[in-house]
């Protein structure tokens, strides 16, 4: 992959931008992260706009339950056999050929003299312990294009399971069930979509939900880049969630993009999430710390503002002691 020097602005979000140059060197180096893996992403240019695409991973990180689908809106129908499959050679009345009448093999029964009534009938058992000796019958061998067409009251064959899942992707091995048609994902389980830099966070989130049958409205949900270090950014509307994970790196030991209900998440910046991992007697001393420098500031203030007063109230007795003048 050849990484050009190119000057031109690529946007990031609302009024953000980053030069094509800065952004392919994010890109060099995400992809040296993931290489051999599929999370590599590609780029392309079309009309002069550089364009990234690939697979992002997406967290759950979700509270409440969600509501998956009963079917899909617009299930395939079945294709016909091709001539590939493994019925193809069953003669199933295909246009333009003519059915040939089943023909039942003849089977002939001679009679076999019976034994002499001085004589014991033979066992079908050989006294020297030899194995049972089987009947020579005529057995007519089923192919697989009977097990094909034979139905077993409600009991789906492997071809119709497969139907059935053909549009339905499962989260964590979990399909639509009556019983569980409403659950919560294992919080922290990861999934992943694929999407270009175009992509704004709504259009991410609406491909997210259609790729599992999500019934829940888009609206309900955002996505978070959540660090380590308990900082939590919500990704507006008008960002481009590709071009943030480039830019915050590919290590998700770091950070990592969360899809989260709006309002069971509250935004948590780096000011405040440096403090988020001390131990409560860690807190409190920086909590009376802080106390006793705004108290010493609030002490200054007033200060400040008692001998700004005093100046006032001064100039203003020199000015009534001073005669007018015409």
């Amino acid at each position: 992959m050849e990484y050009s020097h190119q000057t031109s602005l690529v946007p990031c979000g609302q009024d953000k931008y980053i030069s094509k140059n800065e952004l392919l060197l994010h890109l060099k180096t995400y992809n040296l992260y993931y290489e051999g893996q599929n999370l590599q992403l590609r780029h392309r240019e079309e009309e002069e706009e550089l364009i990234v695409e690939g697979l992002l991973n997406i967290s759950w990180g979700l509270r409440r339950p969600i509501r998956l689908q009963m079917q899909d809106d617009h299930e395939r129908l079945r294709p016909p056999p091709s001539s590939s499959s493994w019925h193809s050679g069953c003669n199933l009345g295909t246009p333009g050929t003519i059915l040939k009448p089943l023909t039942i093999p003849s089977v002939q029964v001679s009679e076999v003299d019976g034994p002499p009534e001085n004589k014991q009938a033979p066992s079908p058992t050989d006294s020297r312990g030899l194995k049972p000796v089987q009947e020579d019958t005529p057995q007519l061998m089923r192919t697989r294009s009977d097990v094909g067409v034979r139905r077993r009251g409600n009991v789906r064959t492997s071809s119709d399971q497969r139907r059935i899942r053909r549009h339905r992707f499962s989260i964590n091995g979990h399909f639509y069930n009556h019983k569980t048609s409403v659950f919560t994902p294992a919080y922290g389980s990861v999934t992943n979509v694929r999407i270009n830099s175009t992509m704004t966070t709504p259009q991410v989130l609406k491909l997210l939900l259609n790729k599992f049958k999500i019934e829940n409205s888009a609206e309900e949900f955002a996505l978070y880049v959540v660090h380590t270090s308990g900082e939590k950014q919500k990704l507006k509307t008008t960002d481009y969630p590709l071009i943030a994970r480039i830019l915050q790196g590919p290590c998700e030991q770091v950070s990592k993009v969360f899809l989260m209900e709006k309002d069971q998440v509250e935004e948590v910046t780096y000011d405040v999430a440096q403090y988020i991992k001390f131990e409560m007697p860690v807190l409190k001393s920086f909590i009376q710390k802080l106390q006793e420098e705004e108290d010493r500031e609030v002490k200054k203030l007033m200060r400040k503002y008692t001998v700004l007063r005093l100046m006032i109230r001064q100039r203003l007795e020199e000015i009534a002691d001073t005669p007018a003048t015409i």
